[in-house]
């Protein structure tokens, strides 16, 4: 069964809207591995549509480029990709087409084929839902030491929490923190009463 990853920039107070105004000067060695390593090794990749149309509009000149993102934006290019969007689009970038149907159930079908894994970058709205859906196998956040006070968050505001559990954390170098979520296995509860025996007696 492939497995659903997906790869967001985030501020301290949880901004994912335009990573490229804010994110570049901690952007280093370690985070570009991290970012290989979640999305440069996905086979597939499912974007929603702005992501695409940035991802499209720069990763093909790069890779002609063979500058020393090639390699990177090459892989890219070799993945399968599939685009959410409710209205027809005209793909120039190899190895692009349009997702049919509805998401969740789409989602939950690609899983079905065979081993390795799918990959999203941003596309904030998919992450959402595969989250809401239980369809989402990894949450990785790159937590910036910034806070950015403005643009869309990560998490919307609803009726449910929605606990996840910490498959594993890495400080980098510039403060950044890599944090990679999965769906909680057991759901924690409990209030003051439970909570304060833990506090120091003196």
């Amino acid at each position: 069964m492939k497995k659903i990853t997906a790869g967001l920039f985030i501020s301290l107070d949880g901004v994912v809207e335009a990573p490229d105004q804010w994110h570049f000067p901690y952007f280093n060695d370690e985070m570009g591995a991290a970012v290989d390593g979640q999305l440069g090794a996905a086979d597939t990749m499912l974007l929603g549509r702005v992501t695409y149309d940035s991802f499209a509009g720069a990763w093909p000149d790069r890779e002609a480029a063979g500058e020393e993102d090639a390699p990177f934006a090459k892989k890219l290019g070799d993945a399968r990709k599939i685009v959410v969007s409710r209205q027809p689009l005209e793909f120039t970038w190899r190895n692009s087409e349009l997702l049919q149907g509805d998401l969740v159930e789409a989602a939950a079908a690609l899983k079905e084929e065979g081993e390795g894994s799918i990959g999203i970058s941003g596309s904030v709205s998919i992450v959402r839902q595969l989250l809401a859906a239980g369809l989402l196998d990894e949450l990785h956040l790159l937590v910036h030491p910034i806070a950015v006070r403005k643009g869309m968050r990560l998490f919307d505001e609803g009726d449910t929490t929605l606990p996840l559990t910490l498959l594993s954390s890495t400080r980098f170098q510039t403060g950044v923190l890599y944090l990679v979520y999965g769906p909680a296995v057991e759901v924690p509860e409990g209030g003051y009463e439970e909570a304060r025996a833990h506090l120091p007696a003196e």
